[in-house]
């Protein structure tokens, strides 16, 4: 198969090249560039290229992070996921140079990352969890009980049956 030196692939193509590539997840960009029936080495030009254009674009503060005046660590948590959906697609010098820009350190977006991730447990839960861990013990305890009460009561019955032994015995001696 033949190229012209001059295929090219329409803008809209390569936008969805591009979006596919930087959310490839853990496939390779051989693999992507395959489903896309595309060079690899041209997927990523591509890459490099956008990734050096988003270095130098200004990145606009959206209306759900207008406020952010205070330090990151006081942000809500809609402004931490719109810096996490801001930053995710960059590559490191883009994003050192984004968390400049926005007084984030990249130490923190790895935590947010972590915090959105991380399924939250509900207060009900954790109460429940907590009265079940009670309930857990309440019955380990009735069961100690329960053996103690038991080797007591064997002990009782052995008692009663040499007591009467040993009084049948009594009697078969005074006859």
């Amino acid at each position: 198969m033949t190229r012209t030196p001059h295929s090219h692939h329409s803008p809209e193509f390569k936008e969805q090249a591009l979006l596919k590539a930087r959310h490839r997840g853990t496939r390779s960009v051989i693999s992507v560039a395959g489903e896309l029936n595309m060079s690899a080495g041209t997927l990523r030009k591509w890459l490099q290229s956008a990734s050096k254009k988003t270095a130098t674009i200004a990145y606009p503060v959206p209306a759900a992070t207008a406020a952010l005046d205070g330090p990151a660590s006081a942000w809500m948590p809609a402004q931490r996921l719109m810096a996490l959906q801001q930053s995710y697609a960059l590559d490191d010098m883009a994003r050192a140079g984004w968390c400049r820009e926005h007084g984030v350190f990249e130490h923190q977006l790895a935590q947010w990352h972590q915090e959105f991730c991380t399924p939250a447990v509900p207060a009900a839960a954790r109460e429940a969890s907590g009265a079940f861990r009670e309930l857990q013990r309440q019955h380990e305890q009735l069961q100690r009980e329960l053996r103690r009460k038991e080797k007591a009561l064997a002990e009782v019955a052995a008692l009663l049956v040499l007591q009467k032994n040993f009084q049948a015995l009594l009697e078969g001696a005074d006859k």
